[in-house]
């Protein structure tokens, strides 16, 4: 018995100099359902190319001299750039839209963050009919509150204050961000917490160690449309900010569009500064964003 046992043990072991043989274990493909490559890629193509040429003849315009008709950017300049950032003071538009964009991202996500908890997590009388109120005000224009958010800022002296964007930006933005965390933090399983809250956790060191690592994708995902809808809106910053030194990039943008003329080469330039940090954040976070709001997309 001894023997046959040493005798497989040395069959098992591959001669020395020799190489073990290839795992039999083949890769899996992906499943190909019979559609020609061609039906994928030419819409796939076109819708590509229908998204494109706008940011190119808006590129073109920006880098191309003024007075030439060339379809290619050669020679390339940055007068333009130049002209807007100094003499139209984007700079300073910028910055403007830097401050309200960070700080209107901030206070969604803190306060996002709480109502969601409190949605996904509690049970309280009303609590339907808060979520159907969050639903329906989706569906009210935010022109519709001009008028009454004019009144109430003017009444708490912030007009002409920055603070008064990033306040109407946030009520505008917290319906649906609080429904997607909500619908995250449903994905949480409860035990984990009831876990840590058996190890002698407090429910907000529990909410901290367990469930908030978690939340990334989601915070992210409500984050990043929090600061994309604030840097590219114009309403709010239009009707509360009066002085030239307050103005966002938008209404920037809008003050290079004369009433007889349009500078094409300066609002081309001001165009790509204000899409380049929404490019560079959709580019960093388009894989949690993905995930977050589909994450947050279920059934509540």
């Amino acid at each position: 018995m001894t023997a046959a046992l040493a005798e497989k043990d040395v069959r098992a072991v591959p001669p020395a100099g020799t190489t073990p043989p290839r795992s039999t274990r083949r890769r899996r493909r992906p499943v190909d359902d019979g559609t020609p490559r061609w039906q994928i890629y030419l819409p796939l193509g076109l819708y590509l190319l229908f998204t494109l040429v706008p940011f190119y003849w808006m590129l073109l315009f920006a880098v191309r001299p003024a007075g030439s008709t060339s379809l290619v950017p050669w020679p390339a300049t940055t007068e333009h750039f130049e002209k807007v950032w100094n003499e139209r003071s984007f700079g300073m538009y910028f910055q403007n839209s830097m401050l309200v964009g960070v700080a209107t991202l901030i206070t969604t996500t803190v306060v996002a963050l709480c109502g969601g908890y409190a949605l996904a997590r509690f049970r309280f009388r009303g609590r339907n009919a808060f979520m159907l109120a969050l639903l329906c005000s989706q569906f009210i224009p935010g022109a519709l509150m001009l008028v009454p958010l004019f009144e109430i800022f003017r009444n708490l002296q912030l007009i002409n204050s920055l603070w008064s964007v990033v306040i109407a930006e946030t009520v505008f933005q917290l319906p649906l961000s609080i429904i997607l965390i909500s619908g995250f933090i449903k994905n949480v399983p409860m035990a984990l917490e009831e876990a840590a809250w058996v190890d002698g956790c407090s429910r907000l060191q529990a909410f901290r160690a367990i469930v908030l690592p978690m939340l990334r994708p989601g915070l992210i995902a409500v984050g990043s449309f929090a600061f994309v809808h604030s840097w590219n809106h114009f309403l709010f910053a239009l009707m509360f900010l009066s002085s030239q030194d307050k103005q966002t990039i938008p209404v920037g943008l809008n003050t290079l569009i004369g009433a007889d003329s349009v500078d094409l080469g300066a609002l081309a330039a001001g165009g790509v500064v204000a899409a380049v940090p929404v490019v560079i954040v959709f580019a960093f976070i388009q894989k949690w964003l993905v995930t977050g709001f589909s994450a947050g997309a279920v059934k509540g």
